[in-house]
């Protein structure tokens, strides 16, 4: 008899992920399948990356078009959707170049590697960051260096010298970390892997002014808050702070693996021909997929749905905090929303498998809700009732 693909892995997989136990076979719309049929309602979207849903048909209809014409080139050429989409991105965020890759973690490597040439350029000395405790950046050398929580550093140092932590929201403590030697100040505007944590608008501001003092570049992590999450296109737009560079992932081609970096002209022009690149990052099949989803993203008013959606999920989840004290807070905003338990959420994140619902417990006490963009107020409501029922049931 075949081995199951579970068996499989068991077998021969690399050991990096303790799965959950559902073998999903398909999607739609805002629905996942397993093998057997059974349905669940997805609020978690492949970790914020699904935000059209599954099998939308003008993602369909672009990769059957595109894979029939062209699947890559290299960035030794040309072709018809790098530009264009450089363009679209560079215009959402305010910025003026970028520079696409294929993962959240290598758009942060690259602003990694383009604030040490920009910090170069002043004194030899200028190489040092500032990141935040409990943040997460990503999983090679130079993003778990800037993660500010040790069980993803320790694993692998000795790491990337010159990172310095300060904690959440603390800006006495970052004026004291921020000096002349400095390159780069590191934040996500909404830790995501840490609990759904938002900056406050006086540290981001005292962190653009800490930038400017002292000829160090602002660094925004927007992998899993922006591209519309928060109900705008990226979050520092709800404090009307602006960064050097920014860097993004997650739904930006609705499922195909991209990323961007996004920088100021004065920060990109610290890196030349030859300094940086990319084998697979900006084909032709990412980058026209990317161009749909923003262009999905902008003919069905997604952003505003957001925000009215996300308002909607944002409301139950108090009602349920009021009625379970077992929920100590409620936080987020637009479609990135968490539940603060005071107990382990695995139990939680089971029952809801078993009710077929899907999202994710972070930070061992935080549910994590980070459903597609295209989730109707129906579903939301569903959900909220499943939910009702997980709360009474798991004691």
């Amino acid at each position: 008899m075949p081995k199951t693909p579970q068996a499989l892995e068991a077998q021969h997989l690399l050991q990096t992920y303790a799965r959950y136990p559902l073998l999903l076979e398909r999607g739609k719309g805002c629905w996942l399948f397993d093998e057997r049929g059974k349905k669940y309602l997805d609020l978690l979207g492949g970790i914020g990356v699904s935000m059209l849903g599954h099998g939308h048909p003008r993602i369909v209809k672009a990769v059957r078009e595109q894979s029939a014409r062209a699947l890559h080139v290299s960035n030794l050429y040309y072709h018809p959707y790098q530009g264009p989409l450089a363009a679209r991105l560079a215009k959402l965020s305010g910025l003026d170049r970028v520079f696409i890759c294929n993962s959240g973690t290598e758009a942060w490597e690259a602003a990694l590697k383009l604030a040490r040439l920009y910090g170069a350029k002043t004194s030899p000395e200028k190489y040092r960051f500032v990141s935040l405790e409990n943040s997460f950046h990503g999983r090679t050398m130079g993003a778990v260096a800037t993660t500010g929580q040790t069980k993803y550093r320790q694993p692998y140092e000795p790491s990337m010298p010159g990172v310095d932590f300060v904690p959440f929201n603390d800006v006495a403590a970052l004026r004291a970390a921020v000096n002349d030697n400095t390159c780069g100040i590191c934040l996500e505007v909404i830790q995501g892997e840490g609990g759904i944590n938002e900056v406050q608008a006086d540290f981001l501001t005292a962190a653009r002014q800490l930038a400017d003092r002292h000829g160090a570049l602002l660094i925004l992590d927007e992998i899993q808050c922006g591209l519309g999450r928060t109900g705008r296109w990226f979050g520092y737009q709800n404090h009307g702070v602006m960064p050097d560079i920014v860097t993004t992932a997650k739904p930006l081609a609705a499922g195909f693996p991209l990323g961007a970096m996004m920088a100021s002209e004065k920060a990109a022009q610290a890196m030349t021909p030859g300094m940086h690149g990319t084998t697979f990052g900006g084909g032709p099949l990412g980058c026209r997929l990317a161009l749909e989803f923003l262009d999905v993203m902008e003919k069905d008013r997604l952003l505003a749905h957001i925000k009215k959606v996300g308002g909607r999920f944002h409301r139950h989840l108090e009602k349920l905090k009021k009625k379970y004290p077992v929920i100590k807070e409620v936080r987020g905003r637009g479609l990135m929303l968490a539940a603060e338990l005071s107990v382990n959420g695995r139990p939680y994140v089971d029952a809801g498998m078993k009710e077929g619902l899907l999202f994710n417990s972070t930070h061992d006490t935080v549910l994590r809700f980070l459903p597609p963009y295209i989730i109707s107020e129906a579903q939301v409501d569903l959900a909220a009732e499943t939910l009702d029922r997980i709360f009474a049931s798991v004691v």
